[in-house]
């Protein structure tokens, strides 16, 4: 009797469960619909997807068992969010990447470099990893290199001339210069090299204080015409202060609410500049006259508005040619894929790696395209 009661005690309180998850799923299932600069709120199910989703498909395997009948009510919110879970699992087994390229492909990375200091205090190994940067960048031997967080520090020499360490492989080149000091001796932001003319270039700033830009650059490859774009869309810019107070949140006390306070009330913010900075992409990526390219840190999961809007009907390289969850961001998760390379459909994908060497947070992207003839 006593054994009774407690497996109908464990399958409602699994039952309770999968309920509340299936409805937080279903909600997460509008991210790609409403704008976080309309509904902020919205970023956190985006955030909160996968791992629902992970939920929901053992409960599937949980319910085939206890009582296979119940087992609908995942498997049914399970395909209401196919479009979201498509895009976070890639399935090509086969995912070789060869060095070698043919004339007619064009090479593309993106890497968020993070100031060239990569993941360590020491500044000897900061000193050594731009250099060990430069170095990846140029066995990669790329036609486009793009990047964000960089930055360019004319008044120390070589130490710190970064735009030095490419013009050697990249005569034409485009920085944003979103941040630099007075005497212009320091500038950060975002910056586009690459090895073909540039005929034309447009910088978009993003409204408000302490924000980067979006970049275009229209570039001659023999007769054809082709337009990159690159952007940093608002980022959560976690510093030491807020990792602990992630920490704290693991501690049911007042100093956990008081954590939980400031982290919601900061993220709310960035979700807010996200939605609007990402309307600005959209509209600048729908004007384009020639095939293009879009890629860059956009700090968003696959399944979020920001991804589906600027995406559109575009390709992700990730889909078309690698296996897996993707992870391009090393910190706070395992399921963090929030750097893109999105070419318009007049390209064929050859080929795709996402690169880790330990000499940034996020990881390199390079794939080659070529255009459709």
């Amino acid at each position: 009797m006593a054994g009774r009661i407690f497996r109908k005690i464990i399958k409602w309180v699994f039952l309770s469960i999968n309920i509340i998850c299936s409805l937080v799923f279903l909600v997460a299932c509008l991210s790609p619909f409403i704008s976080p600069a309309k509904w902020p709120i919205i970023g956190f199910f985006s955030l909160a997807f996968p791992y629902v989703a992970v939920v929901l498909l053992l409960s599937v395997l949980f319910w085939l068992v206890a009582k296979p009948v119940i087992a609908i009510i995942p498997i049914i919110t399970l395909l209401i969010g196919w479009q979201q879970l498509s895009v976070i699992f890639a399935v090509h087994v086969n995912n070789s990447f060869s060095n070698l390229k043919s004339d007619s492909a064009l090479r593309v990375v993106t890497w968020n470099v993070r100031g060239f200091y990569g993941i360590t205090n020491s500044n000897y190994t900061q000193r050594r990893n731009r250099l060990e940067i430069s170095k990846l960048i140029h066995g990669l031997d790329p036609d486009i290199v793009c990047m964000q967080e960089f930055n360019d520090r004319v008044f120390q020499g070589e130490q710190r001339n970064n735009i030095d360490l490419f013009t050697d492989n990249y005569r034409y080149y485009f920085f944003s210069r979103d941040y630099r000091t007075l005497d212009g001796k320091y500038a950060a932001g975002i910056v586009v090299f690459s090895k073909y003319p540039i005929i034309d270039s447009i910088k978009t700033k993003y409204p408000g204080p302490d924000t980067e830009s979006l970049l275009a650059i229209d570039i001659r490859k023999g007769e054809d015409t082709v337009r990159i774009f690159t952007t940093h869309i608002e980022s959560y810019r976690f510093n030491d202060t807020d990792y602990a107070m992630i920490q704290k949140l693991k501690e049911p006390d007042a100093e956990a609410l008081d954590a939980s306070e400031t982290l919601y009330s900061k993220m709310i913010n960035v979700f807010k500049k996200q939605g609007e900075q990402t309307e600005i992409v959209r509209k600048q990526i729908d004007e384009s006259p020639y095939p293009s390219v879009i890629c860059g840190d956009f700090n968003a999961v696959p399944n979020s508005y920001t991804y589906f809007k600027i995406k559109g009907d575009r390709q992700d390289v990730f889909l078309s040619k690698s296996f897996g969850i993707g992870k391009s961001y090393d910190a706070l998760a395992p399921t963090l894929r929030i750097d893109y390379i999105l070419p318009d459909n007049h390209f064929n994908v050859n080929q795709f790696q996402m690169v880790d060497e330990a000499l940034s947070d996020h990881h390199l992207l390079v794939s080659d395209l070529s255009l459709k003839k």
